[in-house]
């Protein structure tokens, strides 16, 4: 998954008015890996650790939601005898999500999370997904319990930066268009855009934001980095406007939160210049469709890219298929090969150090929808 993502406890506020860009920080944020509904105390320190349940096996519950066929499931085999590893989907998280010490979502674009949370019976302590995003799973009830949550931040990072770098250069060079021609047998001299010396205005400073920056510039490309608030390195939400006036290529890696929904509308598309490009890795919700594919067709800008969309599977009908100088791709900018192992990995990492009591790494502000820091 792309997942790109970074990053809300979701609502109908629109980021268009308030151009509020979440910012990310340093994947070595940590808390206390306590805070279990059971009856646990509030963490405090880090020796905190959630007590077992009257009547609980000795060794901790996994619940894996697990991802649909033919998605593999979690490789967790280093667990046994540390952890008893159950499995749901769909249909069954509700019934076992009291069952569980700490749940695992593996099927990082389900929303099962947000509908069987608020049921009745105990709720896991600490709650991992293996996405950088954590939009699809944080419901209020969620949010305001005190369940540690966590993502898959640092694994997306560079993945999605190598995509972006790509989708730029396709866009510079015309790629599609040559592609085209060559099944149609046609052969059509062009000319193509320089990407050294242009600028680039990338919105969502956490690191997969980091790292598109630092690859767009290794191309000769003059990026920004815009965020949540202003500080060393980061323009702000007040700078956003005068920078997507001037950006050659305009890359949207920001979270889903209140503030960014909906943020890449009619007018923020108004204000880019006609030979700009717009790529989005972060989430669907972020740009109003409608209004990126009447720019398109109005040439308000030059080209777009979309690697996350509103609804995904994308529907066969839907326009963007068809809008002019648009790439459309399945969600897909994040996962390389070996992905899923590196995510099954990490959660065993952070297994071992929620069983140890150590502090997690990783840990959502669940206010905010994303891993606060720098």
């Amino acid at each position: 998954m792309s997942a790109v993502s970074e990053g809300p406890v979701s609502g109908a506020a629109s980021g268009a008015a308030s151009g509020a860009v979440p910012g990310a920080g340093a994947s070595g944020s940590t808390a206390s890996p306590g805070g279990a509904p059971r009856g646990a105390k509030a963490p405090g320190t880090a020796s905190d650790k959630p007590p077992a349940r009257p009547g609980a096996p000795a060794v901790p519950t996994v619940l894996v939601l697990d991802a649909p066929a033919p998605a593999p499931p979690p490789r967790l085999g280093s667990l046994t005898g540390r952890a008893r590893v159950l499995h749901a989907d769909e249909e069954t998280l509700a019934d076992r999500l009291p069952e569980a010490d700490v749940l695992l979502v593996w099927d990082f674009l389900s929303h099962a999370v947000r509908h069987a949370w608020p049921g009745a019976g105990p709720r896991p302590s600490w709650v991992h997904t293996a996405s950088a995003g954590v939009d699809h799973l944080l419901c209020p009830e969620l949010a305001a319990s005190e369940a540690v949550v966590t993502n898959a931040r640092g694994i997306f990072d560079e993945p999605i930066a190598e995509y972006v770098a790509a989708l730029v250069l396709a866009l510079a060079k015309d790629l599609p268009r040559t592609l085209d021609l060559q099944r149609e047998r046609t052969w059509r001299h062009r000319e193509s855009r320089r990407v050294t010396g242009t600028r680039a205005c990338v919105v969502g400073s956490g690191p997969i934001g980091r790292a598109v920056v630092r690859t767009l510039k290794a191309l000769g490309i003059a990026a920004v980095l815009v965020g949540r608030t202003a500080r060393t390195g980061v323009y702000g939400p007040d700078d956003l406007d005068r920078l997507l006036a001037r950006a050659d290529w305009v890359v949207c890696a920001a979270p889903l939160t209140d503030d960014t929904r909906a943020m890449f509308d009619e007018r923020r598309f108004g204000v880019m210049q006609p030979s700009a490009c717009f790529v989005n890795v972060g989430r669907g919700q972020l740009v109003v469709e409608d209004d990126l594919a009447a720019a398109l067709s109005k040439r308000w800008i030059a080209g777009a890219a979309l690697d996350v969309f509103e609804r995904e599977p994308l529907p066969a009908d839907s326009p963007l298929w068809s809008a002019p100088g648009l790439i459309v791709s399945p969600h897909m900018s994040g996962d390389t090969v070996g992905w899923r192992d590196e995510l099954g990995a990490q959660f065993v990492s952070l297994f071992g150090q929620w069983e140890e009591g150590r502090p997690l790494t990783n840990v959502v502000d669940k206010k905010r929808g994303y891993v606060p820091g720098h």
